[in-house]
């Protein structure tokens, strides 16, 4: 550590006197097309074997500083062959490009050799032009981006799961959302603070929040599909995407993008059109300095309105009571008088209502008889519809704005270069939970008469800001950098009650909230030789990581539940109770805030090493390997380790393979989360569930063990081929992933209870004491409960031409093929084992989320066309089948694949100016709907029928993810660029 502390003080005095450290040598010049003589702006213009570089500007000029003489220049842009030139002394020079395959893009990820391309890396990497796809594409957002262009990346806007439904879970070939690392020019992004606790695809993990980043601020994305933990550290099981961001100066571009959904299904599938949507990007960059330097900033703001796509509720809605109660309103009586045990009041009003009750009739009689469902006549005498009661499932509001800046300097003619990006974004999200209905003691009905939809604000916060300072310390080149990021998520409960407080309930909450904040120095230092062997490159260095995870607990009433007299229930005292003497639950309906017990604040550290080579043993042998060393505060130490290879087959044709080991830390969340919320079963039915952490009591009761790290080895072996004058590359990869105790949310544990309710022993007695005191009636906790397989095959071929002298085309068709199983038996305690809750630890519905509830089959085609001043775009993606996430095996339904087309048109008006129209699901495609009857055996040979509609809340699963059941949604874009 001292040695490093000196080397940091170096980089340090280095930044401050550069000028007087390096000489100076220049290389200026032009680059230009070979055919029309005409500048190309924005060409890479790098030193061979380094990561020294510019870009041309709009006439096509450059100057580059080099440390001596001689040195190759490498000259490459998109749809040119790359030229090298060797250059002996300081001259201007020119070079010419000649139109052809498109330029395999120099990777960020994979791999530490700053020359090599896509097609020559010993990994598959997918390369993405996301500049293209802001322009001609639907999606404005960065997950339905990837999600349409990248096959082995899932992610989906999620409904009725709290706060899940404003930040969407992603995965990579199929793994958790936390099993991916995202990068932003090549540097650790922080997580979401948000864990997943709801009923969807990742459920219990940790994601990263991929729409705090604007997309118009994206120059192109990798992904890299291969496990890459003993390269980049925690969370790299499944893979890497790196951001790269926009280095253009000199150029304004304004998107103005609006649109909505205009579907059969709209409007509560009545039809027409919801979901409207604006977006409103722009672009710019300044040169900084005369020596290459520049910074780029980016703004968008995008509002989004929220749609929902049920029919209407098919259950029951009022009983007797109800009944009783709209006579008294209507007569101004106070309904809360109603609730009193002096019952003549209730008789005078029933009998105004025609039930002849007796005069006599004591509660506990009237409690039997106004049970009885009376939804029809109500309906019909309130003025209401079915409709009326409807949940909101679709997608929620939001709007939102994000800032983003990208910056390099130059600080001498070396190469020494400061360079920094930064980041802030906020939005807001309305949408809201399952309806609390007049006739369930949830609903405080002299409040809210005809029930209410209660609804969850959030409000997220999202900061990032990284520096750093690289060039070269005699022949290695050095990069020091920091990045620090921190996401915050605040709750506000809307429309609601906290029923137990019963008139004294506010209706909005503060219901607090939580934040999650990481801090990463990294030192990097690396060498190349290109006169060893054919190549070699040396990298090493090391991070030091800072993360800290706080929960913030709101406002009483939004987390207590209170005794009749207005008393907070701290010790087992009874609560409030309607009219039929059900117990009424505290906090704010929907979701109950953060109490003081949950607050907290937690910290830990972690150091790590890594040494990484890439040898070109030959020109047609690759050999390239990684070792990293990480210790946690928390979790103690782990090596892991890479190896790849790649092997030139034949001129074009490249064969490769790689092995990994490698782990995941669970998040500071999983490890110290804790919290109560409203969580529907199957049915429908509402249970308060506490989630504890792994070193609570209730964890010690149930037999919980505590977390340990995800570790996990994989295997991938692909080829590479390209046929220059056809234009066209193709990559096969197939791999295995095995991961050992994966971390997974467990179902709910309650007390057991003999016959009269009274917990069976002490043990179970305790375990009710502590669920009462955090106002649950289960129990949930995250766990290494299982070992997983995951084997797939990626293929991706392109085919990139100009037609004619005008006209270019661009084809690619891309697919992934995965399965992810169980592998082992459940990892439970021997407690768990003896009370037979082996299957609460690991339940089924846990099982699909991991198996089956997104695509495991995924077929991208694109097609671009640009002639002149037209532009086609057209897209056809097939999804695979997914399947509902149920306990009930029998309930299981398949939903079978589709296909999903978009279309889009765009024509040059003016020179600067472009109008795009067209169309995301062109054909109105939909998932396959919920079926009304399942009919099945149990597991006692039975016969039984069931569904997964619960009354009509859910035509189309909310378990189980594909596209999104939004329908057709069509769109118009106008865009500037300006010069």
């Amino acid at each position: 550590m001292k040695k490093i502390l000196q080397l940091n003080i170096f980089l340090f005095l280095l930044l401050l006197f550069p000028a007087g450290i390096f000489a100076q040598a220049t290389v200026s010049g032009s680059v230009t097309e070979t055919s029309s003589k005409s500048p190309i702006p924005g060409a890479n213009v790098i030193v061979k074997g380094t990561s020294t570089g510019t870009i041309t500007d709009f006439d096509g000029n450059f100057s580059l500083n080099v440390s001596s003489f001689p040195v190759t220049i490498v000259v490459s842009s998109l749809g040119y062959d790359t030229q090298e030139v060797i250059v002996t002394s300081e001259q201007k020079i020119s070079v010419s490009l000649t139109e052809g395959v498109a330029l395999e893009e120099v990777m960020l990820i994979g791999t530490r050799n700053p020359n090599r391309s896509s097609i020559d890396t010993a990994v598959p990497v997918d390369v993405i032009d996301v500049t293209e796809l802001v322009t001609a594409g639907p999606q404005v957002n960065l997950n339905q981006i990837l999600n349409y262009v990248a096959p082995s990346f899932t992610s989906n806007t999620q409904t009725i799961s709290d706060g899940t439904d404003h930040i969407d879970p992603a995965s990579l070939r199929g793994l958790g959302p936390d099993q991916v690392l995202v990068l932003i020019n090549g540097k650790r992004r922080h997580n979401s603070s948000l864990v997943n606790v709801n009923g969807t695809f990742g459920r219990g993990s940790v994601g990263t929040d991929l729409n705090a980043i604007p997309a118009a601020s994206i120059a192109r994305i990798e992904v890299l599909r291969d496990g890459a933990a003993a390269q980049y550290g925690s969370d790299a099981i499944a893979g890497v995407i790196n951001i790269v961001l926009k280095k253009s100066t000199n150029e304004l571009i304004l998107n103005v993008t609006t649109g909505a959904n205009f579907t059969k299904n709209a409007n509560d599938q009545t039809g027409g059109v919801d979901g409207e949507t604006t977006n409103v990007s722009a672009n710019y960059g300044l040169n900084l300095g005369d020596k290459g330097g520049f910074i780029n900033f980016t703004g968008d703001f995008d509002v989004r309105e929220d749609y929902s796509r049920m029919k209407e509720w098919e259950g029951t809605i009022f009983n007797q009571y109800n009944t009783i109660e709209r006579y008294a309103n209507d007569d101004g009586y106070d309904l809360s008088l109603l609730l009193d045990d002096d019952v003549a009041d209730v008789i005078r009003y029933g009998n105004d209502a025609g039930f002849g009750l007796s005069p006599t009739a004591t509660k506990a009689e009237l409690q039997g008889i106004l049970r009885t469902d009376n939804t029809t006549a109500e309906l019909g005498a309130r003025g209401l519809g079915r409709s009326d009661f409807n949940m909101r499932v679709g997608q929620s509001a939001l709007r939102g704005g994000r800032f983003f800046a990208n910056m390099s300097l130059p600080l001498d003619d070396q190469g020494t270069e400061l360079y920094s990006f930064a980041g802030i974004s906020s939005r807001t999200g309305n949408s809201a939970g399952f309806y609390r209905l007049p006739n369930q003691e949830r609903t405080y009905t002299p409040a809210y008469i005809n029930g209410f939809l209660p609804e969850i604000n959030s409000t997220i916060t999202d900061k990032s800001f990284a520096v750093g300072i690289k060039g070269k310390i005699e022949d290695w080149d050095v990069d020091f950098s920091n990045t620090y990021g921190k996401n915050a998520f605040i709750y506000t409960i809307g429309n609601t009650y906290n029923a137990s407080m019963q008139k004294a309930s506010p209706t909005f909450f503060d219901a607090g909230g939580f934040s999650f904040a990481q801090n990463t120095t990294n030192l990097d230092i690396s060498k190349f030789y290109d006169d060893v062997m054919s190549g070699l490159n040396v990298a090493f260095g090391a991070e030091y990581r800072v993360e800290n995870y706080e929960i913030v607990a709101g406002e009483e009433p939004s987390y207590a539940q209170y005794t009749p007299d207005g008393q907070v229930i701290d010790a087992g005292q009874d609560s409030s109770v309607d009219f039929f003497g059900r117990s009424r639950p505290g906090g704010s309906q929907v979701f109950p805030g953060f109490a003081p017990a949950n607050e907290l604040l937690r910290g830990r550290s972690s150091v790590a090493g890594y040494f990484d080579i890439e040898a070109d043993i030959t020109e047609g042998f690759l050999l390239s390997g990684a070792l990293r060393y990480e210790d946690y505060s928390d979790f103690g130490s782990t090596l892991n380790g890479k190896i790849a290879t790649r092997v030139k087959a034949g001129e074009n044709t490249n064969l490769r393979a790689a092995f990994n080991t490698g782990f995941r830390a669970p998040s500071l969340h999983q490890l110290n989360f804790n919290s109560t919320s409203t969580i529907f079963d199957q049915q429908g039915k509402p249970q308060e569930v506490g989630t504890f952490s792994n070193d609570s009591k209730a964890a010690n009761l149930l037999g919980i063990p505590q977390l340990k790290q995800e570790t996990s080895s994989s295997v991938s072996v692909g080829f590479t081929t390209k046929f220059p004058d056809a234009h066209l590359t193709i990559t096969v990869d197939g791999y295995w992933v095995g991961i050992n105790d994966r971390v997974v949310y467990t179902g709910q544990f309650s007390p057991k209870r003999d016959s009269s309710g009274v917990p069976i022993d002490a043990a179970n007695a305790q375990l009710a004491k502590l669920l009462s005191q955090a106002n649950a009636t289960a129990a949930s906790f995250f766990a290494n409960a299982i070992d997983t397989e995951s084997r797939g095959l990626d293929v991706v071929i392109t085919y990139d031409a100009r037609i004619g002298t005008k006209a270019k085309l661009k084809n690619d068709l891309s697919g992934t093929f995965s399965k992810t199983k169980q592998v082992g038996g459940i990892k439970a305690s021997k407690v768990l084992i003896d009370a037979g809750q082996v299957g609460t630890y690991f339940p089924e519905d846990s099982r699909v989320y991991l198996e089956e509830a997104v695509p495991r089959s995924k077929i991208n085609l694109s097609n671009s066309l640009t002639a002149g001043k037209l532009n086609v775009f057209l897209r056809n993606v097939w999804f695979g089948e997914v399947t509902e996430a149920t306990t009930n095996p029998g309930l299981q339904q398949v939903f079978g694949s589709k296909l999903v087309t978009d279309l889009s048109v765009g024509y040059k008006v003016a020179e600067s100016t472009t109008i795009t129209v067209g169309a995301n699901n062109l054909f109105d495609i939909y998932p396959d709907r919920a079926k009304q009857v399942i009919n099945y055996i149990d597991a006692n040979g039975d016969p039984q029928s069931g569904t997964n509609r619960s009354d009509g809340r859910f035509d189309w699963s909310r378990r189980a993810q594909q596209f999104g059941i939004g329908g057709r949604f069509l769109f118009a874009r106008l865009t500037f660029m300006l010069n």
